[in-house]
């Protein structure tokens, strides 16, 4: 059975253009926090996507992927919690 995952939009308090992000709650427990990376200070094909600001226990990797959505990185949480799993 597949963990429910649960996303959270939220702003971010930063100096820089990036402000949305998203809580990645599993189970109702946070897991990562992602946000979009909007600032003209990121190359033009990261734009508009979103990156891991933090994760933990699993999630808490080096060098993840970027998402085209919160979902998508929803999705990925779920494979590196499930990844192996019986």
């Amino acid at each position: 059975m597949s963990p429910e995952i649960s996303l959270h939009p939220i702003p971010v308090l930063i100096d820089g253009q990036d402000r949305q992000a998203s809580l990645i709650l599993v189970e109702g427990q946070l897991t990562a926090v992602i946000v979009r990376l909007d600032s003209e200070a990121h190359p033009p094909e990261t734009r508009g996507r979103w990156r891991l600001a933090i994760g933990f226990g699993k999630c808490n990797v080096l060098g993840p992927p970027l998402f085209a959505t919160p979902e998508d990185a929803g999705a990925w949480v779920e494979q590196l919690l499930t990844w192996g799993a019986s």
